[in-house]
């Protein structure tokens, strides 16, 4: 883990954002199991979870790349993604779950009183009935989607919209995500940022390229950052 630099004092940090998949939440199990449907009903063989979870932070594109091999650019892609995304919303809860010490970071700060909330790029379609079904979303002061502002990450906006809702100024926020473009976006909004490496890397990740202010091996390690000076 890298020590915690001054952005990351916990008297410089009013407010904790997350990305969703695969910084809070293990949700490849699911998705992988809605691309693998595709694929069984073809009359293709079953890829186990392995094969899968790399690219469970790439959504749509990822899960069917990895069934298929297919490419946004390919002729059926956007219909088979399509089904993808019917097959994902009536599985999605099923074997998604916080990853290990999630609940506990975040009941830590709730006791600090330090707000947090998600930045995902997951579709309010996926995003809302996912985090109303798990209870551990319940005290989250915001949530945004990758469609609540016209831009993205690795665009900053969808962190400007979130601190704008806690009311909290992005430097004094930290955003914590295991994807290159959640640091890309936590870096152009001026936010403290910690990279996630127990999350979905995909294959040729090297997190230390990022620019990231820290990087945590597992959830509870960001309490540590937060307390540092």
């Amino acid at each position: 883990m890298m020590a915690a630099r001054g952005p990351l004092a916990r008297e410089a940090i009013d407010a904790v954002l997350f990305d969703l998949d695969g910084t809070l939440i293990d949700s490849a199990p699911d998705l992988g199991a809605a691309a693998d449907q595709m694929r069984v009903r073809r009359g293709m063989p079953s890829l186990p979870l392995a094969k899968y979870r790399p690219m469970a932070g790439a959504g749509a594109r990822g899960m069917l790349s990895v069934a298929f091999g297919l490419t946004p650019d390919d002729a059926s892609f956007a219909e088979l993604k399509e089904e993808f995304f019917v097959n994902y919303e009536r599985c999605m809860t099923e074997r998604t779950y916080a990853f290990e010490g999630v609940q506990a970071l975040i009941a830590q700060l709730e006791q600090r009183g330090l707000p947090w909330g998600v930045v995902t790029n997951k579709s309010t379609r996926f995003t809302d009935p996912l985090t109303r079904a798990m209870p551990l979303f319940a005290s989250a002061a915001v949530v945004i989607s990758g469609d609540t502002t016209p831009h993205a990450k690795p665009h900053p906006e969808p962190l400007f919209e979130a601190a704008r809702r806690i009311g909290i100024a992005p430097e004094r926020c930290v955003y914590v995500g295991d994807d290159e473009r959640d640091i890309v976006a936590g870096l152009a909004a001026g936010m403290a940022t910690v990279a996630a490496t127990y999350g979905y890397l995909g294959l040729k990740a090297d997190t230390a390229k990022w620019g990231a202010h820290a990087s945590i091996e597992n959830p509870l390690a960001l309490l540590q950052l937060l307390v540092s000076a």
